[in-house]
């Protein structure tokens, strides 16, 4: 499909779903081979990453352990400015190799916000993995060690991108229409 409809909003094909995989199996090997010999733990962050993390996870050529955390920075389609913890983390980190899995960075709110929390839990190293990154409505210092995709800072749905629940079924990358 070129172009879908999601809610009140219409969407055209940004990346295919043969580009997307394609790109989450290169980040997968960069990543296996980066760690090759631990067992890290990667951290994905609900709900939008759970389409590229379980890609990501399957495939990986190391033995990861999976953790979720549910964190929450969107209404509609804006940021709110603060994240909410729906669902905490139940995993001791300290002394682990973490590697959060992100679906998109955009301001960079979320991430600035929440790896203070994740720091106290003293983990040896912290990685950040984010299949999109809207490198210019970043406004937070963070490192990304593992980017998919830059994006132009336009609303995307689809691969487990949401606009306010709604889009997140499809295997392809959808950005907003000119109107």
């Amino acid at each position: 499909m070129n172009k879908i409809q999601v809610l009140d909003k219409s969407f055209e094909v940004y990346l295919d779903a043969t580009t997307i995989q394609t790109r989450v199996r290169e980040m997968a090997k960069q990543i296996s081979s980066d760690l090759k010999g631990e067992r890290p733990l990667f951290l994905s962050i609900l709900n939008g990453s759970f389409l590229f993390t379980a890609d990501l996870i399957r495939n990986l050529t190391i033995d990861p352990e999976i953790s979720f955390i549910k964190l929450a920075s969107y209404k509609g389609m804006r940021s709110t400015g603060s994240i909410t913890t729906a669902i905490g983390l139940e995993v001791d980190l300290a002394g682990r190799d973490v590697i959060l899995l992100e679906d998109i960075v955009d301001t960079g709110n979320t991430l600035y916000q929440f790896l203070p929390h994740l720091q106290q839990q003293q983990p040896r190293s912290v990685r950040i993995a984010t299949l999109l990154h809207k490198a210019e409505a970043t406004v937070h210092p963070l490192v990304l060690d593992y980017v998919g995709f830059v994006i132009p800072n336009k609303f995307v749905v689809g691969y487990g991108l949401d606009y306010d629940g709604w889009g997140r079924q499809y295997d392809a990358i959808y950005q907003l229409s000119n109107p």
